[in-house]
């Protein structure tokens, strides 16, 4: 597997979902959780697929409970979490483990494609962003505490 593209997850509805139906797209794949003092980040993930959708821009949120179990909920009860606090309307996925031997292997893709810190493949926390290109290169990781406003301009420059 070469990109991003080559990978599939189930939906948050249940549904497997292949990312090749992103193809084409700059993409922004985010660990999210409900309970996390990051979770207010939801806001500005929001405002940056609706600022670049019409461009060819989507964030995908992929559930993650292995940090502080921080996403405690079943899908449907994230799903509702994101729709009624944050009015989420980006593609969210079901819940998938980050780290670890069960590690979902987009994410095992994703942390060799974009290493972190010193060159650590882990994820460290809730809300990793991984910005990818539209031919499905990783371009860079950004550390949870990177707010989405500030990505905007590297968004802007691969759109």
């Amino acid at each position: 597997m070469t990109d991003i593209h080559d990978f599939s997850a189930r939906t948050i509805d249940g549904v497997e979902q292949s990312l090749a139906a992103y193809r084409g797209k700059v993409l922004l794949i985010v660990n999210v959780a409900s309970r996390c003092g990051f979770t207010p980040q939801y806001t500005g993930l929001e405002a940056l697929q609706r600022k670049f959708a019409d461009r060819g821009f989507a964030v995908l949120g992929f559930p993650c409970d292995q940090f502080g179990a921080q996403e405690p909920g079943d899908e449907n009860e994230i799903k509702n979490f994101c729709r009624l606090n944050y009015d989420v309307t980006f593609p969210m996925f079901a819940k998938i483990e980050v780290n670890g031997a069960g590690a979902h292997p987009l994410y095992a893709h994703l942390k060799t494609s974009a290493k972190g810190l010193l060159g650590s493949e882990s994820i460290k926390w809730n809300f990793t962003k991984f910005l990818v290109d539209r031919s499905g290169k990783v371009l860079k990781r950004y550390a949870p505490q990177d707010k989405p406003e500030a990505i905007a301009a590297d968004i802007e420059a691969v759109l």
